[in-house]
C-alpha cells in the first residue's frame, strides 16, 4: 500500500518477509511488539502490504486469471504453460500464489490474535480487526477457488514445528464457511467510510463474490443489495476514466495502492505493454486474443472519426500512432519491433515508470457488484425489470442502447444469462477474472447442465484435447507436498 513501512515485528515471525534485514529483529517476540495503537496500525499496514506480493495483484492472480481464458495469450515462455492449461505442480504461479496468500494470513491472523489486547480507541481497534477479517477472508477466497481444500490457519505461525506448520487440507465447504464467518464478522467492525481501504461496501462486495461462486443466489443479492442501497458507490460517466485506477471514487470499491517505488509498486504495465511505454521489448503477457476483439465488435468510428452509435466505448482498436483516438481496454504499439506491434492491454498506462509503476490495481469495483446482482437475481427468478435494471446501467455507461422487455435477451433465463457472461467479459476484460468466472461457470454446469455456453471445461478441451475436470483446479505446489506430509495432491496431477 502506499507509504508502507513493514513494522519490525514482520520479520520475527512472519514468513516469507525478507525486506529488512537487521538486528535484533530476531529477538523481537509479537508479544512485546503490540504495546501501542501505533504497533496495531504497523501490523495491519504490513497485512495490507501482502496484497503487492508478486504471487498477488502485482502479477500472479491477474495473470492467472487472463491467461487460461479465452481473453489472453502469449508466446512468453513464462505464461505460454498457463496459455495451455499445461500447468504442474512445479509451475511458478502454482508457488506464488500459494505462497504469498498464506504470507497474507498469517499478517492478517497476527492482527486478529494481538490487537485485541493493545489499549487503544476502541472503535479504531474493531476497525482494524474487521479490517484484518477482511484480508484474511480475500485470501482464503483466492486459495480456495484456485487449489479446492487448503490448511484453514486461524493463528499465526509462530514456530517451526511439523505440528504447527504441517497442517492437513480442510474441505472446500468448511473453508467457504470461514470466508462467511470472516465477513460477517467484518461487517459489523468495518467503517462504512474508511479512504482507500476496507469498508462495509468492500465487505459486502466480496460477500457477494463468495456467494455467486458457491451459487448461493438469494445470500448473494442480498450482499450486493447491501452495497448498492447503501449510498456510497456510482459508476462513473465515463469507462475510460477508470483507468489508471487511483482511488477512482465513487466507483472504487478497493483498490491495491501503490506508490511507485520500493515501496509500493506495480510491474504489471511492463509485463503488459509495449515498448515505449514499457522498460523493456519482449514477447508480452495477456495479449488479447483475436477472438475476443472481434467479439468485442471494435468497429467504433465512421468516417471523420464519428463514433458509431450502439457500439461499445470500452473497446476501440487504436492506431499505430495512437493519435486522437478514444480508447480505454487495449492499445496497439508503436515500435516495429514486432514484440511491440500490438494490441496490448491499456488498463494499467504505467507512467512514468511500467516497470516500477504507481497505478493501482482493483480489486472491486461498482460494476462489478451491479453484474453480480444482475446474475444471481435471474438465477432467483428469470429476467426482471430489477435486473434490467442493474445490467442497463453497465451497458449504457458502456455506450450500449439499454435492453427492454422486448429484448431477446429478456426472453429466457439462458438468454439473459448469456448476455450478462458477455458483459461480465467486456467490462473485467484484462482485470483478472474471466478465468475465475469460467470456473464457476463450468461448476454450475456440472450442477446444471447447459447453463452457460462457454466455461473453463471448453477452453480445456480445445487446449489439451479432452474435458479434464481436474484442470479445474490447480496442483498444490510440489515444495509443499515435500515439506508436508499431510498435504495430499489433487487428483490428475
Amino acid at each position: 500500500m502506499k507509504k508502507i513501512l513493514i513494522p519490525v515485528f514482520a520479520l520475527a515471525f512472519l514468513a516469507s518477509c525478507d525486506v529488512l534485514d537487521k538486528q535484533p529483529l530476531p529477538t523481537i517476540a509479537p508479544e512485546n511488539f503490540f504495546q501501542s495503537a501505533d504497533d496495531a496500525e504497523a501490523a495491519l499496514t504490513a497485512a495490507y502490504d501482502a496484497l503487492q506480493a508478486t504471487g498477488l495483484y502485482s502479477q500472479d492472480l491477474v495473470v492467472v486469471g487472463e491467461m487460461p481464458s479465452d481473453n489472453c495469450t502469449s508466446i512468453n515462455g513464462d505464461v505460454t504453460t498457463l496459455d495451455r492449461i499445461n500447468w504442474t505442480p512445479t509451475t511458478s504461479q502454482v508457488g506464488n500464489i500459494w505462497r504469498d496468500s498464506y504470507v497474507g494470513i498469517n499478517r492478517a491472523n497476527a492482527v486478529l490474535k494481538y490487537v485485541p489486547n493493545v489499549s487503544m480507541a476502541a472503535d479504531r481497534k474493531n476497525q482494524i480487526l474487521g479490517e484484518a477479517y477482511f484480508l484474511r477472508a480475500l485470501h482464503y477466497y483466492n486459495l480456495v477457488k484456485l487449489y479446492g481444500a487448503v490448511p484453514l490457519r486461524l493463528e499465526p505461525t509462530e514456530s517451526g514445528e511439523q505440528s504447527v506448520v504441517a497442517l492437513p487440507r480442510t474441505s472446500v465447504e468448511t473453508v467457504y464457511a470461514q470466508i462467511a464467518t470472516d465477513l460477517t464478522t467484518a461487517d459489523g467492525l468495518a467503517p462504512a467510510t474508511n479512504p482507500n481501504r476496507i469498508t462495509k461496501g468492500a465487505v459486502n462486495a466480496l460477500l457477494a463474490k463468495v456467494y455467486l461462486t458457491q451459487r448461493q443466489w438469494a445470500q448473494a443479492v442480498t450482499a450486493a443489495n447491501k452495497v448498492i442501497t447503501g449510498g456510497t458507490y456510482s459508476l462513473l460517466a465515463n469507462f475510460k476514466g477508470l483507468y489508471p485506477a487511483e482511488n477512482k471514487a465513487p466507483e472504487t470499491i478497493l483498490e491495491v495502492q501503490n506508490q511507485g517505488n520500493a515501496d509500493g509498486n506495480n510491474i504489471l504495465p511492463d509485463l503488459l505493454l509495449p515498448s515505449p511505454p514499457a522498460t523493456y521489448s519482449f514477447p508480452k503477457f495477456n495479449i488479447p486474443t483475436a477472438e475476443l476483439i472481434q467479439f468485442a465488435d471494435t468497429s467504433s468510428f465512421l468516417a471523420g472519426g464519428v463514433r458509431k452509435p450502439n457500439v461499445d466505448k470500452r473497446w476501440t482498436l487504436i492506431g499505430r500512432t495512437n493519435a486522437g483516438k478514444d480508447y480505454a481496454s487495449f492499445v496497439n504499439g508503436i515500435n516495429s519491433n514486432p514484440n511491440d506491434a500490438g494490441p496490448f492491454v491499456y488498463k494499467w498506462p504505467g507512467a512514468p515508470n511500467a516497470f516500477n509503476s504507481p497505478d493501482n490495481t482493483y480489486i472491486l469495483r461498482y460494476a462489478d457488484v451491479l453484474l453480480m446482482y444482475a446474475e444471481a437475481a435471474n438465477e432467483q427468478g428469470g429476467p426482471s425489470a430489477d435486473v434490467l435494471a442493474k445490467l442497463n446501467l453497465v451497458r449504457t455507461r458502456a455506450g450500449l442502447l439499454p435492453l427492454t422487455a422486448a429484448s431477446p435477451q429478456y426472453a429466457t433465463k439462458k438468454a439473459m444469462r448469456d448476455e450478462i457472461d458477455r458483459q461480465r467479459r467486456l467490462e473485467l476484460a484484462f482485470e483478472g477474472e474471466r478465468w475465475y468466472d469460467l470456473l464457476r461457470y463450468a461448476r454450475h454446469n456440472q450442477v446444471e447442465p447447459g447453463a452457460h455456453t462457454v466455461t473453463a471445461l471448453n477452453l480445456i478441451q480445445e487446449k489439451l484435447n479432452r474435458a479434464d475436470v481436474n484442470y479445474l483446479l490447480f496442483p498444490l505446489p510440489q515444495s509443499e507436498i515435500n515439506n508436508n506430509a499431510q498435504l495430499q495432491q489433487n487428483p490428475g496431477y
